[in-house]
Formats: C-alpha cells, structure tokens, sequence
C-alpha cells in the first residue's frame, strides 16, 4: 500500500559516488569524506528547494543498539533538517540506523546501495534542483518514479486500546511478558513483564505506532529445540516491569551460549506473535503498519 502523503512525489533523484573507489569501501575509502561533504550539501539543497521545515521517521530498522545520540529515535518522530542529513550519511556509510525520511507531499529519502541516497520531490522542486545540483564529484540521475509502496500482506488490525490493556490486566496474575517492537530489527524493541499493579505505568510508557506482542505464562526454559529459531534469553529473577535481555536473531549454537552472564530464562520469538496490538497516535488514530507475526 502506497503511503498517501507521497501523493504528487512523482520525480526521483539519486545521488550516488562518481568513485568506483568510494562506491566499494564507502566510508572506508579515501575519497570518502570529500563524498559525503558534497552529498550533505546537496541533501540540504534539496531539503531547502523542498520548502520542509522537519522529516518523518518511518519505517525504522534497529540491528544494533542505538548509539546515545538517537537514543529518542522513533517511527512517526520529525527531525530538522541537519539531523535528518546525519541519519542520510549514517545511512549511505552502511552504518545506520535505517529509516526513511518523509515531509508529506514535499519530499521522501531513503538510502540505497553502494553510498547512494534517493529523493523523490514534486515537480515543482524537480524543475528548478537540475540547475542548482551541478557537481562534477557527485553522480546525479534524475528519473520519473515514486516512491516504493510499503507491502503489509497481513497487518495487525488490533489496537492497544483500554479493552487491550483491561484483557493484559485480567491475565497478568500469571507470568505475562508485553514485547514492544518499536522498530524493526534485533534492537528494534524491548520487554516488560506485567502485572496488575505495573500494567497502567506499562500502557503508558509504550510509545505510538508500536507493535505489542503479549507471551502469558510462556515457557522460558532453556531447551536445545529452541536454538534453530530466533529467540530472546532474559536475565533472572525477571522483576515486574522492563527487563534485561538480549536478541539471538536466527537463533544460536549452543544454549550455553544463550544461558551466559545470567540470562537463564529463554523464550522462542514465534510464541510472542499470537496476541499483538499497535498502539495508537495521541489523537487515537492507528498508523503504525505492522505484518501479523503470527502463524500464516
């Protein structure tokens, strides 16, 4: 489904490395950073030709722990322009984290392959940048297309509305892990173990456009059969509220690999996907997109 707000983003800009060099060892390469100052400028030519005061993060992909200075880093967040052009270089440089970029209607980004970044701007924007992006260092194609539609082929319909957190409520006398994904990827979430008396501070401290996976009286012991899979290993004794854990993303060897520094308790990722939800916006509209994890 094509996001309406790319409605009229029917002109694409890719701006990638005119080094073979800098396209093979990205940051690595010794031309490199004279690449990337000429690619900011040129971001910040469009940003501004694009008239967008602030960017939309979206679609958020989270592989590694998020250094300090993205730490508030979230779908739906809206950057300026100068740190969405560090997210651009992040991006380019193969570092991440990944997202795309949207000031609706005037501008979308995403990052591509071998240091490359793509634009894609209105008519009007498109008309005048030609003139304004002349750079012998930098390669410039310009060519007619939109932005790419997110495909959701199974979204989670459910909200994270009171009847959710009353159904949490009703089951959480028993064992009840809440997992937040609030992006994708291994360090895309965290955990909660919930009770009646933390189940209203969790509903609150969950942010918008989240998917919540709740797992009730799970088994969280450690068995070889679990390794092929991906699964989460949390630290013990497993207090209520966030918890310590660590992602095994494609699963792991050896369960002492998994069972180490303390993580003594193991659960599979698939039985966190049978009772999801996706928190709403302040004003209670759902626009967080999320694929059912769930048994097809």
């Amino acid at each position: 489904m094509r996001d309406a707000r790319d409605a009229g983003l029917d002109t694409e800009l890719i701006i990638s490395p005119r080094s073979q060099g800098v396209r093979d060892d990205l940051a690595d390469a010794p031309g490199w950073p004279a690449y990337v100052a000429r690619l900011r400028a040129a971001v910040a030519t469009v940003i501004a030709a694009c008239d967008v005061d602030a960017l939309e993060v979206g679609e958020l992909l989270v592989s590694l722990p998020l250094p300090e200075v993205y730490a508030d880093l979230r779908n739906g967040v809206e950057v300026g322009p100068a740190e969405a052009i560090d997210l651009v270089e992040a991006m380019v440089a193969g570092h991440g984290p990944y997202c795309g970029l949207s000031g609706p209607g005037r501008l979308r980004i995403e990052s591509g392959w071998d240091g490359a970044v793509h634009l894609y701007v209105a008519p009007a924007a498109a008309s005048e940048l030609p003139e304004r992006l002349r750079d012998g260092e930098l390669s410039i194609e310009w060519r007619q297309a939109a932005p790419e539609p997110v495909e959701v082929t199974r979204p989670v319909e459910a909200v994270a509305d009171d009847d959710f957190w009353k159904a949490v409520r009703e089951v959480s006398e028993r064992v009840t892990l809440v997992c937040e994904r609030w992006a994708h990827g291994a360090y895309g979430c965290r955990w909660f173990r919930v009770t009646p008396q933390n189940a209203d501070e969790v509903a609150r401290l969950v942010q918008p456009r989240s998917l919540l996976c709740v797992a009730v009286d799970p088994d969280l012991r450690p068995r070889p059969e679990l390794l092929e899979d991906d699964l989460t290993a949390f630290a013990a004794p497993g207090p209520p509220g966030e918890l310590l854990y660590r992602p095994w993303p494609g699963g792991a060897d050896a369960l002492s690999d998994v069972t180490g520094d303390g993580y003594s308790f193991v659960l599979a990722d698939r039985t966190a996907g049978r009772w999801c939800a996706v928190v709403p916006d302040p004003d209670g509209a759902v626009r967080g997109r999320w694929e059912d994890p769930g048994d097809a």
